[in-house]
């Protein structure tokens, strides 16, 4: 998989795992053509997997957060304002734009933009023109479960 095509997979499905097993499509395992026993570095497509990884993560369409059982998720900008509508029905801090920067030391040091200051404002016009129903009709297109905001940590089925 090219690293547009990697860009293409996420806009297709909406919202994507970036190695991780659960309710929505990995992309580690899309590459791989198999589910991947531990880390994604030790599989022979690994090489692909990182341009990939590093193609969708760069792209500006494209959030990267941790919104599923706190791994890496890969939201497409064509459901940023469905999520934003539904806010609320999430933890804050699953809405944060992460990253890892690389330090001069060689240290990989976690940031995050807090939601939602990453939010680019005609998105935010966008979100705020839609109704809740046609909010929860596209997130409901790519994530096979309800969002409920219940404080706790919610352990949602697996993609198989």
């Amino acid at each position: 998989m090219s690293p547009r095509e990697a860009i293409a997979f996420v806009e297709q499905h909406g919202i994507v795992l970036e190695a991780a097993r659960g309710p929505v499509p990995s992309l580690a395992k899309a590459i791989a053509g198999e589910p991947i026993r531990g880390s994604w570095w030790g599989h022979p497509k690994s090489r692909e997997i990182f341009r990939a990884v590093r193609a969708v993560s760069e792209s500006p369409d494209v959030l990267v957060c941790k919104l599923i059982n706190d791994k890496v998720t890969y939201v497409h900008r064509r459901v940023w304002p469905a999520l934003i509508k539904l806010a609320p029905r999430f933890d804050k801090k699953r809405l944060a734009k992460v990253w890892d920067e690389h330090t001069k030391s060689g240290a990989h040091v976690s940031r995050r933009i807090p939601f939602p200051r990453w939010v680019p404002e005609d998105v935010m016009k966008e979100a705020k023109a839609l109704s809740i129903q046609e909010a929860e009709r596209v997130l409901a297109a790519v994530l096979p479960w309800k969002p409920f905001n219940t404080g706790r940590k919610r352990r949602t089925p697996r993609h198989s």
